[in-house]
């Protein structure tokens, strides 16, 4: 196949600008031309010059209409499309007048579209054949009365031509390449510009949703130490009266209730001394930490989150694990905000299991649930603040536990079928122990909630 009818790349602007002009050239060449083939008196031969031009305007029609699709003729072949010029301006000379022809004057058209268009060793080369086309002419036709000097006057005016306008469409094209250079780096700059503003963009509004989480936890804080203060103290005295009865002669029915009483007491007493851990200013020290402690802590203010008292809700160690190195405040909320949102995606009755294991230096605590799971264009968005599917939420939970995992040195990962419920893995880097170092634990061994 032809290469001018083989997909090629797409031409660059300046090479279609620089066709349309040469396309405009020759158009105009075209009308003068029927013009002075209908007024001239002294042609040869009219019918063949007629013909000469119907081939250049087929030619011209059909180079416009590859111009009008994005496309050049002949793209790969610049010194065939001379050639046929040469050619084609010779024999309207040779039916014309001759070397006298005004049709001799279309060679400095076609140099001048060949500069334009193309390097200077082609528009070189282009005068060469225009003048081999022009000599054969000279050869063929020779002048009557001998007079050579339109013929030498013809050749002089196209070295002429072919000096200047080669001289003109390199300094155009190098103005060219030089604006197209700054334009490139004008872009590049602007680009950069929009890259650095998104960044800060995204910056700042992580840092005003970490904010509001932050108030968010904080009320949520004064809230518990307002309604363990509130309850404490009236719990305080009815435990008192429960004891001073206790004390006294009771039948068997009495002393039974009276013990069921103490053993409310007491499970309300123990809620409230979780709302008070919970809502204590959350400190930002870093220390070595047992797992164990992190999940009971977090598990043990979980249970009485809404709905969380009719889910199976179970957690377990995986073998010895090694301390983690953190802030305890923070990875309590990290396993914490998991959990309820686990609850949040299961049904009544629905199971929560959350693990921890140790793997290649990293230790992995997993939470698991089988809710509907999570579709996979929602995953893509999990961790972005302010996205949440659920209908009263903030949606920074997630961002904030990405932030918490990475300032941690760690990582944040979902793994969701639909359909089959979700998992949420938050990966963190061991802390190491000195010889004879040991971490207090508080908790007791794994097991159900």
């Amino acid at each position: 196949m032809l290469t001018f009818l083989a997909p090629l790349s797409p031409p660059r602007s300046i090479d279609l600008a620089a066709e349309a002009i040469a396309l405009s050239i020759r158009w105009f060449g075209l009308v003068v031309g029927w013009l002075l083939v209908a007024v001239g008196a002294q042609s040869r031969d009219p019918a063949a010059l007629y013909a000469i031009l119907s081939l250049g305007l087929g030619f011209t029609a059909f180079n416009t209409v590859f111009y009008l699709r994005g496309r050049l003729f002949l793209r790969d072949w610049p010194l065939l499309i001379s050639a046929m010029e040469a050619l084609f301006i010779g024999l309207l000379c040779h039916y014309d007048t001759g070397l006298d022809s005004p049709f001799r004057f279309y060679y400095l058209l076609s140099l001048i579209c060949c500069a334009m268009r193309h390097s200077p060793r082609v528009t070189f080369l282009t005068f060469g054949l225009d003048c081999l086309s022009y000599g054969s002419l000279a050869l063929a036709d020779p002048p009557a009365d001998a007079d050579l000097s339109p013929f030498l006057l013809t050749l002089a005016i196209l070295v002429w031509v072919t000096w200047a306008a080669g001289a003109l469409a390199r300094l155009l094209k190098r103005t060219g390449d030089e604006l197209r250079q700054l334009n490139d780096a004008l872009q590049e700059n602007q680009s950069l510009l929009e890259s650095r503003i998104s960044d800060r963009t995204k910056q700042l509004e992580e840092s005003q949703a970490q904010v509001l989480h932050q108030e968010k936890m904080a009320a949520f804080g004064l809230l518990a130490a307002g309604i363990a203060h509130e309850v404490g103290n009236p719990l305080t005295g009815i435990s008192g009266v429960v004891q001073m009865l206790e004390r006294r002669d009771l039948d068997d029915y009495t002393r039974e209730k009276l013990t069921l009483v103490t053993g409310e007491l007491s499970r309300i007493q123990k809620i409230l001394r979780e709302l008070i851990l919970f809502s204590r200013p959350a400190s930002e020290e870093r220390g070595r930490l047992d797992v164990r402690d992190v999940l009971e802590e977090a598990l043990g203010i979980a249970k009485y989150y809404k709905g969380g008292k009719n889910r199976q809700l179970s957690w377990s160690v995986t073998g010895e694990l090694p301390p983690i190195q953190g802030v305890r405040d923070q990875l309590v909320q990290v396993v914490f905000n998991l959990v309820l949102n686990a609850i949040d995606a299961t049904g009544k009755g629905g199971k929560i299991e959350v693990t921890a294991e140790c793997d290649a230096g990293m230790l992995a605590i997993a939470v698991t649930d089988d809710g509907q799971g999570i579709p996979p264009d929602v995953q893509a968005k999990l961790f972005r603040p302010y996205f949440t599917t659920k209908r009263h939420g903030t949606g920074l939970g997630l961002f904030v536990i990405r932030r918490i995992a990475e300032a941690h040195g760690g990582t944040v990962e979902v793994n969701s079928i639909v359909g089959e419920g979700a998992t949420f893995r938050v990966v963190l880097p061991t802390g190491h122990l000195a010889p004879g170092e040991n971490v207090p634990h508080r908790g007791t061994a794994p097991g159900g909630i």
